[in-house]
């Protein structure tokens, strides 16, 4: 299968950037574009996380509930953005033209990807060794890595989100990289012309 954007990582960061593309749907540069995100989640640090110091979110709401939440409301709202359950990536490829994804169940083509997965040094998707660093913003002991990169982007059409992307490892960072990183693929679709999306009232 192939995508013009596949998101790699179901937690925070990536079900953020994921909402965030999928609301562009009216949008002429954006109707006609296909999305995907893989949901692999086992090792996101929300699944037992507590929030209560989170603007809009309930004190004492759980992570694992956000997860879960988070998969429903990108279904119900966006059910264009193809939702990839139960498969981990192992590699990741350069193309002449994008990427080739594989996973251990499959393969797939993107035009962009967004790396969105934790920041553990157990991340283990081939491709991406040359990238990874010592967290600059985790405290050394804990063995914390980032991708290398410039404003989310790592390379032409790469990007990365989250705490892997070099933030703390804080849930409402975390949520607006993966929002950055959406808009940054709008504005690249709306020809370079700075792209936010809202809904009104």
């Amino acid at each position: 299968m192939s995508f013009d954007a596949l998101i790699v990582g179901g937690g925070a960061a990536g079900l953020s950037c994921a909402l965030v593309l999928g609301s562009a749907k009216n949008k002429v540069f954006a109707k006609d574009k296909t999305i995907a995100i893989i949901t692999h989640q086992k090792t996101s640090h929300l699944q037992n996380a507590l929030f209560n110091n989170v603007l809009g979110l309930q004190p004492g709401t759980l992570g694992s509930s956000i997860l879960k939440n988070g998969k429903t409301q990108l279904k119900d709202l966006y059910p264009h953005v193809n939702q990839i359950d139960k498969e981990k990536v192992i590699s990741i490829s350069r193309k002449s033209e994008g990427y080739t994804i594989k996973t251990n169940k499959g393969s797939y083509q993107s035009k962009v990807v967004v790396i969105a997965v934790g920041y553990t040094n157990l991340m283990t998707i081939k491709g991406l060794e040359n990238y990874i660093e010592p967290h600059p913003r985790a405290v050394k002991e804990k063995d914390r890595i980032w991708l290398k990169n410039t404003d989310h982007l790592i390379e032409k059409n790469l990007y990365v989100a989250g705490t892997l992307a070099g933030w703390r490892s804080q849930f409402s960072m975390a949520c607006g990289s993966g929002s950055h990183v959406a808009t940054d693929i709008l504005t690249l679709w709306n020809d370079g012309k700075h792209t936010k999306i809202h809904d009104k009232i």
